[in-house]
């Protein structure tokens, strides 16, 4: 079986791919799709990139509402490059793969980022790194292989960036600014969200104790992502004597890929010495990837 808690760490063969995420090995595509759609199964695609290099190291699927979506709903798999998996290293570059059999996503490739310290793992910003999409009309199995080659193109871009991040200090005004727009991201309101901005802005471990810009991208994402936190010096307005309860951790596929980019491109605004305002944020009311 699978231990979630080495994701990222190894690569998955197709045995737990299919415990992960069943839909990628979907037989055919849903009923309900046009006579248009060029139907092939992710895992065929995994296999070509496979042949290219790459692994597979983490895979999920959305939740459904409707039972007649099970097993053709949206999936993403993170991959790494197979010389990447045996290097001792802070981070690495990924391809992030996301796929759906039932119309709701064109085959999509995103550039993604392996934190070791936190098993974090994270998407760039389509203003860092624009994603790859290709619909499934006349859909070829080559043009996502082709597709990966460009993340290749762009690894040493990737490591440029991160430089940047980790080069750039933040001062007080600039992380809380960061924090408070990241809740943003996720609450109407300041007053509405359950934490601060101080709270958000709590590192886990010590290696992320340095006010750098890349440190405070990484806490603030997995402490969005991950949820469990409490702020006992928030009350409700309409009732003092009671707290706000803890963040919630983000479970949908879509609210993930969504966060994820949101609070790079909040980073990239610091990056380029432009504190992150309301004009930044990306409406909350979109949740496709």
């Amino acid at each position: 079986m699978f231990n979630a808690k080495l994701a990222g760490h190894h690569q998955i063969d197709n045995h737990q791919l299919r415990a992960l995420a069943p839909s990628v090995f979907a037989g055919n595509a849903h009923a309900k799709v046009s006579d248009r759609y060029s139907f092939l199964p992710t895992s065929e695609v995994v296999d070509g990139l496979r042949g290219e290099g790459w692994a597979p190291v983490w895979a999920g699927e959305q939740k459904i509402r409707t039972e007649d979506r099970r097993g053709f709903q949206k999936h993403m798999i993170r991959l790494a490059r197979l010389d990447d998996l045996s290097r001792t290293q802070q981070e690495r570059p990924e391809l992030v793969l996301v796929n759906s059999h039932d119309r709701s996503s064109a085959y999509q490739l995103h550039a993604g980022i392996f934190r070791f310290v936190c098993s974090n793992g994270m998407i760039l910003a389509d203003s860092v790194f624009a994603k790859i999409s290709i619909t499934h009309l006349n859909f070829e199995p080559a043009k996502v292989i082709e597709a990966s080659f460009e993340v290749v193109r762009e690894m040493p871009a990737i490591a440029d960036l991160l430089s940047d991040y980790k080069a750039k200090t933040l001062n007080p005004l600039e992380r809380r600014a960061f924090g408070e727009a990241a809740l943003l991201l996720k609450y109407d309101s300041l007053e509405e969200a359950p934490v601060g901005a101080e709270k958000l802005l709590t590192y886990r471990r010590r290696d992320d104790a340095a006010p750098t810009l890349w440190n405070t991208l990484n806490v603030v994402q997995e402490n969005m992502l991950d949820g469990g936190q409490r702020d006992y010096s928030r009350r409700r307005p309409e009732n003092p004597r009671r707290f706000f309860g803890k963040t919630r951790a983000v479970k949908g596929l879509d609210e993930n890929v969504r966060l994820n980019k949101a609070l790079w491109h909040l980073a990239d605004t610091l990056r380029g010495g432009t504190p992150p305002t309301s004009e930044h944020l990306h409406d909350r009311s979109e949740a496709s990837v």
